[in-house]
């Protein structure tokens, strides 16, 4: 399988999570299919959520047009674990609230310094020209991290070809499903892992939309340095990350 792959990064990332829809809001600890497939979006010049108006479909145009994609994301911060921070400003548009003299203190809680290695399967006719549009350095929009106040750093951007499934991996270095993956005992690795922080990150993230609400779906995530003994899919072995898609 041909996969194209890079660098992505920012100072600061924001992936809003919709259960709390007010002054306050928390950010995903990492970036999700949903937020990637509107960052490709915009690369290619695909309508948001507005264009559902015009475009007449049940989705946004594009989240219909890349939905296909197979996609892997290696979180690269040290640890599996990405740094959080509130943010404190202020909406003084007269309009934004009700407040006393018209000014709304906002906040937001960021990731700072957020980092992946990012694989897309090019198997399919819009993730060849999504590469194309990455190996030429084209974008139609800015790319961003979940918002526009967080701009996004694309770099090492190259094709891997004919990479094959692998087997007897000792760890997964990608996000991965939990329900798939099959956790070994650390204490039959001791010497290995000796003097080596363990860690183990756990999230429930969003990986499609729902045609009738565009409400998120989820699925539970782990990412973990911890020893594998297998996991209930194909895994892939680009660059020497062990990696999975979904």
């Amino acid at each position: 399988m041909d996969i194209l792959k890079f660098s992505l990064k920012g100072r600061t990332a924001f992936f809003k999570k919709p259960e709390v829809n007010t002054y306050y809001s928390f950010t995903y600890g990492n970036i999700h299919k949903v937020a990637l497939l509107g960052m490709f979006g915009a690369i290619r010049g695909y309508g948001g959520y507005a264009s559902m108006e015009t475009k007449g479909t049940g989705y946004p145009e594009f989240y219909e047009k890349l939905k296909e994609l197979h996609l892997g994301i290696v979180p690269r911060n040290e640890n599996g674990f990405m740094r959080k921070k509130i943010q404190w400003f202020n909406n003084s548009v007269g309009y934004a609230s009700e407040e006393q003299g018209g000014n709304l203190i906002v906040k937001e809680q960021w990731l700072e310094n957020p980092s992946w290695d990012i694989y897309v399967a090019v198997d399919c006719e819009e993730a060849k020209k999504l590469a194309d549009d990455l190996l030429s350095h084209r974008c139609i929009y800015l790319p961003y991290l979940g918002k526009n106040d967080h701009p996004a750093d694309i770099t090492g951007v190259r094709p891997l070809k004919d990479c094959k499934e692998v087997s007897g991996f000792k760890k997964i270095d990608s996000l991965c499903l939990k329900e798939k993956v099959f956790h070994g005992d650390i204490t039959d690795f001791e010497e290995e892992y000796e003097g080596i922080p363990v860690f183990k990150y756990e999230e429930s993230l969003p990986v499609a939309l729902k045609q009738e609400t565009q409400m998120y779906q989820y699925c539970t995530f782990t990412h973990s340095n911890l020893p594998v003994e297998g996991y209930d899919g194909p895994v892939y072995q680009p660059d020497d990350e062990t990696v999975v898609f979904f």
